[in-house]
């Protein structure tokens, strides 16, 4: 089995990638993980500790060849406001349920959730679907120390559910 021990960032890598892999930010945030790449080369990841793989960036395998990762787009949402009063409102609640949000100069990208759309919506939002590559801020990933005491951190999905159970329960 080849195993991939090394990222190489993007622009640090030349010659021809022999095969690429197109993960969606899960799957492009794991320290040991078994991958098969679009062409069918199959390697293990095995990194010192969990890393982020950015759009790009090469992963080299045992036997030298390179595999290049690509982003893959996933359904997301704009968030928008009318006021800076009211994005800084919405970014406050966003960041209290420890969402995956990738910050921008005056939008948020979230990942499309009806329930949290739906929320922002009663804030004031402006909530715009669209498809592209999630590069969301490192906090709720980096394991950082005000993470250290959820047992969460890598499993949001559950960490979502549980929060919408409560609201509905209410």
């Amino acid at each position: 089995m080849l195993t991939a021990h090394d990222v190489i960032p993007a622009g640090h890598w030349s010659g021809p990638a022999t095969d690429h892999i197109t993960l969606d930010h899960d799957a492009r945030h794991r320290r040991r993980w078994y991958y098969t790449a679009d062409h069918g080369t199959a390697f293990l990841l095995d990194l010192v500790r969990a890393t982020v793989l950015n759009h790009g960036d090469a992963l080299q395998l045992s036997d030298g060849r390179l595999v290049e990762v690509l982003a893959a787009p996933e359904a997301l949402v704009e968030v928008t406001a009318d006021s800076p009063a009211t994005m800084i409102r919405l970014a406050w609640h966003i960041g209290n349920r420890h969402l995956p949000a990738e910050l921008h100069p005056h939008t948020i990208r979230l990942r499309d959730d009806h329930v949290i759309n739906a929320m922002l919506e009663g804030l004031g939002a402006t909530v715009t679907k669209i498809e592209a590559p999630f590069t969301p801020e490192g906090g709720a990933y980096s394991g950082g120390g005000h993470n250290h005491d959820h047992h969460h951190d890598d499993d949001d999905d559950d960490h979502d559910h549980h929060h919408h159970h409560h609201d509905h329960a209410g």
